[in-house]
């Protein structure tokens, strides 16, 4: 499975998809710190957010096989700035979170990834588990075992 850093700021939802994307039971924790997992790196917002602490970030992608940019369908505004994926060596992803919020606007959120420069973007409901699949899928490869494929041989 290739390792991917979730990037975003905080309140976007980047320790849910964590716990998700674990297949662990979905509840709130405060990330305070960066948790290097065996193939998912989760940051906190903060580090998106202020300007010293970023540097941390582009330290970590060297860590990572894929950066997914998150964005939260209710945010009022992006903190990415246009192009910005251009100074990653690393495949970047747009991942929008809380799809299903009556509140978001998840389309508006997949073209402020796009202006960023994420070609493939990812929209996902981290607590229905909606879309997160999709990023499993995405991340698999060849050998991989997935944990519905593992149920399947189980049964």
């Amino acid at each position: 499975m290739k390792k991917i850093i979730l990037m975003g700021r905080s309140e976007t939802g980047k320790t849910t998809l964590t716990q998700a994307l674990k297949g662990e039971t979905v509840h709130y924790h405060k990330t305070q710190y960066i948790n290097n997992f065996d193939v998912i790196i989760d940051t906190p917002g903060e580090y998106a957010q202020v300007g010293h602490l970023a540097r941390a970030l582009a330290l970590y992608t060297y860590e990572a096989d894929v950066v997914g940019l998150l964005l939260s369908s209710i945010e009022p505004y992006s903190l990415f700035p246009p192009c910005c994926t251009s100074t990653c060596n690393r495949e970047v992803i747009g991942i929008v979170t809380k799809k299903n919020d009556e509140r978001g606007d998840p389309e508006r959120a997949a073209r402020w990834l796009r202006l960023a420069g994420c070609k493939t973007i990812f929209f996902v409901d981290s607590v229905t588990g909606e879309g997160v699949a999709d990023i499993l899928e995405h991340l698999r490869e060849p050998g991989d075992v997935m944990p519905w494929e593992q149920q399947e041989e189980d049964s």
